[in-house]
């Protein structure tokens, strides 16, 4: 399937081929479609969604060096790599991981922010509001559930917080993409949004030594690698009895992998050596899946943790 991010070449006749390869495409022509894409290429050389979805259907044929040679084209042609071709060229062994580059996951986002809790909810069953509130509500059993201030990282449109809000006096919302804050200020869940990217903002508000009795993280972490680092920045804006409650995708082997939808995995190893790395502690940990794909629930872990 070729990606949903479409750059134009500014070439009109290449832009037609383009098209004219996806037609083939969605036939099963493989062969056929990358010919074309080859042409819209001769035409437009720096076209970085021909590159991209030719290295796609190059590592469809089972041409792993083409597929690698037309990534790296499209990750060249177009530096902000919206199409995530750094994460193909992982997959394929090519590099050593690292978090997801900005470029790519705005544009995925952007792309997703009209349907997405269409597509969550009713598509993918999607769970993880619901196993994050019950998680942090079982660490509060011996006294009653209240936070003073809350910061969702990655609060895309809302989903995670909205059954935060009643026990919440001021909540903060942070996301790298405007499309999913426009959805969220329809719900009326955050007191503050803020568009910047997770590391950055903690960086800043650590700066001017802000301080959180609750940070959620409902789904976000999957698209770091090393969690050692956005989780030691996590606690230096915790409250000294503040909460971190995140979720992540796991595997049983390893430390971590991108899986096929690429998003990372995380062992519960790799998990439990970044929170104390980072000072924090795990009060819960639970295997639980916060959503389905093609009817197969994903393998998720459900953690609250404090200082």
């Amino acid at each position: 399937m070729s990606s949903p991010i479409f750059l134009s070449s500014g070439d009109v006749i290449a832009d037609r081929r383009f098209e004219w390869a996806r037609d083939r495409e969605a036939k099963g022509d493989l062969t056929g479609a990358a010919d074309l894409l080859m042409q819209a290429l001769e035409l437009a050389p720096s076209y970085a969604s021909a590159w991209f979805m030719l290295g796609e259907l190059r590592e469809r044929l089972g041409d792993r060096a083409g597929a690698v040679a037309a990534f790296g084209q499209a990750k060249a042609a177009d530096p902000q790599d919206v199409h995530g071709a750094a994460l193909r060229l992982t997959r394929l062994g090519v590099r050593s991981g690292g978090a997801m580059g900005e470029g790519y996951v705005r544009a995925l986002f952007d792309d997703y922010a009209p349907r997405f809790d269409q597509v969550l909810t009713v598509g993918l069953n999607y769970r993880a509001p619901e196993l994050l509130f019950r998680a942090i509500e079982g660490v509060h059993s011996d006294r009653r559930m209240k936070f003073g201030s809350v910061l969702d990282l990655g609060c895309g449109t809302g989903l995670a917080a909205l059954p935060l809000r009643p026990f919440s006096d001021w909540m903060v919302g942070v996301d790298l993409s405007s499309g999913m804050l426009v959805q969220a200020r329809t719900k009326g869940v955050y007191d503050r949004l803020i568009e910047k990217e997770i590391l950055a903002f903690l960086a800043s508000e650590a700066e001017i030594g802000a301080h959180y009795h609750l940070v959620l993280a409902a789904d976000v972490f999957m698209y770091l690698d090393d969690l050692a680092p956005v989780l030691h920045a996590v606690a230096k804006v915790m409250d000294s009895s503040g909460l971190l409650a995140f979720s992540v995708e796991t595997h049983e082997n390893g430390d971590v992998i991108l899986r096929d939808t690429l998003r990372y995995a995380h062992s519960e190893a790799h998990v439990r050596a970044a929170l104390v790395a980072s000072g924090l502690n795990p009060l819960s940990l639970d295997f639980a899946s916060t959503r389905v794909e093609k009817g197969v629930p994903v393998p998720g872990l459900i953690i609250v943790a404090g200082h």
